[in-house]
Parts: structure tokens; C-alpha cells; sequence
């Protein structure tokens, strides 16, 4: 199993930045990929990003592209979802999750095994 923790959520106005932190433990020599998503208020949950764990490409949701940057240390078991130039339409519930087989799609939540349980990030205009 993996255990994933978020952190780094909180109240900014619209234009400020946020760093989202994961960290994982656990069996993360299993993990494949890494993804954050976000979930607002009677919205289905909804891809931002994705990262290979050990090659570190990424791939970003159109809505994020150029604003969110996705990272990892791989050594310390971290991700990070730096925020930039945010919106109040970004105001959601941030989750990470890690997928450990290579079956489904990369920006499919289904395609992920072990989550972690969120945190708020709340943009005012």
C-alpha cells in the first residue's frame, strides 16, 4: 500500500500562487505515476496533472496548462504542485493519488489506486 498526505492548501486572492506538497509512504517503489486533482462543490473530480515517478514527464489538464507545474523528489518521496496566477474558478479541493499498474488512462481518476484525503484551496476574487 501507499499513503499519501497534502499539504499547503489555504485563502489567497486571485493572482497569488500556492505550493501543494505530497508526501508518500509506503511501498512508493511501486508507484508509477503521480496525479493531482480537485474536486469543487458539486462538480466531479477533475485532472489537473500528472508525473512520471521516475522519468518526471508530466502532463497538465488545458485548464492548468502554464499556470500549475507539477514536481517531484523522487529521493524524499515529494510531489509538489506549484500554483501560479490563481483564479477563483481553481477553488476546489486538492487531492494527490498515485497509480501503480499501467492500465487506464493518465488523466482518469479510475486509473488511480491510493489517494490521499485533500486539502482546500480557496481563491477569492
Amino acid at each position: 500500500q501507499v499513503q499519501l498526505v497534502e499539504s499547503g492548501g489555504g485563502l489567497v486572492q486571485a493572482g497569488a500562487s500556492l505550493r501543494l506538497s505530497c508526501a508518500a509512504s509506503g511501498r512508493t517503489s511501486a508507484i508509477y505515476f503521480l496525479g493531482w486533482f480537485r474536486q469543487a462543490p458539486g462538480k466531479e473530480r477533475e485532472f489537473v496533472a500528472t508525473i512520471n515517478w521516475k522519468t518526471a514527464i508530466s502532463y497538465y489538464a488545458d485548464s492548468v496548462k502554464g499556470r500549475f507545474t507539477i514536481s517531484r523528489e523522487w529521493a524524499k518521496n515529494l510531489a509538489y504542485l506549484q500554483m501560479d496566477s490563481l483564479k477563483p474558478e481553481d477553488t476546489a479541493v486538492y487531492s494527490c493519488a498515485v497509480r501503480t499498474d499501467y492500465s487506464g488512462t493518465l488523466n482518469s481518476p479510475q486509473s488511480y489506486n491510493y489517494w490521499g484525503q485533500g486539502t482546500q484551496v480557496t481563491v477569492s476574487s
